[in-house]
């Protein structure tokens, strides 16, 4: 699809002027209903062949008020299709409670990808994986044991009613009712998963039932993967790395000679884990394999052509065995548009690449503004999280956060211990961070990152007070391992070989610390650190969080996300929407606190820092 001449004159005359910029490769008008067909292998749109090339962007990861810049920027790439999973663990919060509020509003989201002249690929699930808490499906599923990703009438009958709210938001904006929506994924690399077809024909039908049949639905998986997680009916696309793509092709196209032959997603960067190191990827290597896919005449989709930020507590975390390795708050994913928005190298390695592959010219590169430091101060009031427990569940039992309606946050468990007495205090199955307190001093902590499960305790007192505080660090959200992922401790506690029974449980989900009361008061331990700072003009900023060990930063009531001293990240991005002119408020958890600490705002991310 050539950019014509009269729409590059028009382009630079609004540049010019200073006003918004067309829809360059425009999608097509709102509410003009169009064709979207496969025929003899091919995508056709309104009768003619049509080559897709995407990128990833979501919209939970990226402030509403930047949807906009980054699909101009999409476009400045070359790019003519966004591709976007939909958010079931963030939509229905609840059983039946919906919500599709503000940074929410994927409906919006899809109609303002046709205003700025982009088609769109929907990925509904209702697993989506994409390094999500528990890949995207709500964890209120676990309390009554459903068995996730299966024909489970507990996992099928809720991911019905799902789907079926989706359609209602999503399915008028097909592209035969007037919309963008080219493609609907149905599943999500299920043959990485299991091998059920009858589950597959299920999801396939509820998506169907749910309105997206003026669509070409299509399903995605690794090569090797494709016969266990696809369905004959359905076109398949394939997903892989950098250096894969001739062997992929190869491999689809022994599978289904047909076509169509679409990178449904091409990995171009990758993602990070607390305590390892930042993972930068060969731009080159990806550009090439970028130029020969589309030289071949294929359809791709690029994952991610923009990540953002994974914001509050919403990261999830890979698992293999005994491994648990959870993702950090910062979704640059080594990708073409970083994760504050900002053009790398690698974005304009791949603009040529994709201009001189499909001989077309791209609009010119959106202008960003430079994000702006922040000058140190001081946190100067606090609060201890001892001091706000609310009134505990009590159980003979530990519960696990599902089992007491709690998706996110901490959960303490608190007992009384016989002494004296020493011995090994096991948490059976720990999920996933936890400090353990011997009357309120601090005895331990126990990592399910690390492999641990124990910690040798010494107990001098005839009654002890025993506390467990428990860290939920994110849901697994890929393999077998997800059915299983409960938080807190979710099996028992024994301490000397002896069950330990009779708990105080205390949710802690931690939506709104602004509510608590801060004093002048120094606060070591567990503690909300609590501040003000101005800033003269809102832009972007990453504040430094060097200072602290673990815990979680809110900014003006909105959850910036988790803070960590393992490394790698070490400044949480601040978008310029969500701070405002004047006075600013930053409240910081840290599990290890101490008094005296400052933050300030870089005009640089950390996202490589040393680990340990």
């Amino acid at each position: 699809m050539r950019f014509s001449t009269c729409n590059l004159a028009v382009l630079l005359f609004v540049v010019f002027c200073g006003c918004a910029q067309p829809s360059a490769y425009a999608a097509d008008t709102p509410d003009t209903p169009h064709t979207f067909r496969l025929e003899n292998g091919q995508y056709v749109l309104d009768g003619k062949p049509f080559r897709i090339i995407a990128g990833e962007m979501e919209y939970p990861r990226i402030p509403r008020a930047y949807w906009r810049d980054r699909m101009r920027k999409a476009k400045a790439m070359g790019l003519n299709t966004i591709a976007t999973y939909v958010y079931w663990n963030i939509h229905e919060p609840q059983p039946g409670v919906y919500d599709f509020s503000d940074n929410k509003d994927v409906a919006e989201f899809i109609r303002e990808a046709q205003e700025e002249g982009l088609y769109v690929i929907l990925r509904p699930g209702p697993y989506i994986c994409t390094e999500w808490d528990f890949g995207g499906v709500p964890s209120w599923l676990l309390k009554d044991h459903a068995v996730v990703r299966s024909t489970d009438p507990k996992f099928i009958t809720p991911a019905a009613r799902w789907l079926k709210r989706v359609g209602q938001e999503l399915a008028p904006l097909q592209i035969e009712n007037g919309g963008p929506i080219l493609l609907v994924q149905v599943e999500n690399e299920y043959g990485s998963f299991e091998k059920d077809h009858a589950y597959m024909e299920q999801i396939h039908n509820l998506i169907l039932n749910a309105g997206f049949d003026k669509s070409v639905l299509y399903t995605a998986d690794g090569p090797e993967q494709t016969p266990d997680g696809s369905l004959p009916e359905l076109p398949a696309g394939i997903n892989f790395g950098p250096g894969e793509a001739q062997k992929g092709f190869a491999t689809l196209k022994s599978l289904r000679p047909q076509g169509p032959f679409f990178a449904s997603e091409y990995w171009a960067g990758w993602f990070d884990f607390w305590g390892e190191k930042y993972t930068s990827t060969d731009a080159q290597k990806q550009a090439n394999d970028i130029d020969w896919m589309l030289r071949q005449g294929y359809s791709i989709n690029i994952y991610v052509f923009h990540g953002g930020t994974t914001f509050g507590w919403m990261n999830g975390a890979n698992s293999k065995g005994p491994d648990y390795r959870p993702f950090v708050t910062s979704y640059d994913y080594n990708a073409a548009l970083d994760e504050s928005g900002r053009p790398t190298p690698k974005y304009y390695l791949f603009r040529d690449t994709i201009a001189k592959a499909t001989g077309t010219v791209p609009p010119p590169v959106p202008q960003t503004a430079d994000p702006i430091t922040v000058p140190s101060f001081q946190l100067s009031k606090s609060a201890s999280l001892w001091s706000a427990l609310p009134e505990p569940i009590q159980s003979k039992d530990v519960l696990s956060m599902e089992d007491i309606n709690q998706a996110y946050g901490y959960i303490l468990y608190r007992t009384k211990i016989s002494g004296p007495a020493s011995g090994d205090l096991v948490l059976d199955a720990l999920h996933d961070y936890a400090q353990i307190y011997l009357d309120g001093k601090l005895a331990g902590t126990i990592d399910r990152r690390l492999k641990q499960n124990s910690l040798t305790l010494k107990v001098d007192g005839t009654k002890t007070q025993l506390d467990i505080l428990v860290e939920n660090t994110g849901r697994v959200n890929f393999g077998l391992a997800i059915r299983g992922e409960r938080k807190g401790i979710t099996n028992s506690v024994t301490f000397a070989g002896r069950l330990l029974t009779g708990w105080q449980i205390y949710s802690l989900p931690l939506k709104d610390p602004s509510q608590m009361t801060y004093t002048d008061a120094a606060c070591t331990g567990p503690c909300f650190y609590h501040a003000t700072f101005n800033v003269a003009q809102p832009a972007d900023t990453f504040l430094d969080t060097s200072a602290f060990t673990k815990g979680m930063v809110w900014l003006n009531g909105k959850p910036l996300g988790r803070i960590w001293d393992v490394g790698p990240q070490k400044a949480l991005y601040v978008p310029a929407s969500w701070l405002v002119q004047g006075s600013n408020e930053v409240i910081v958890l840290d599990l290890k606190g101490v008094p005296g600490h400052s933050l300030q705002g870089l005009n640089h991310p950390v996202l490589d820092a040393p680990v340990h």
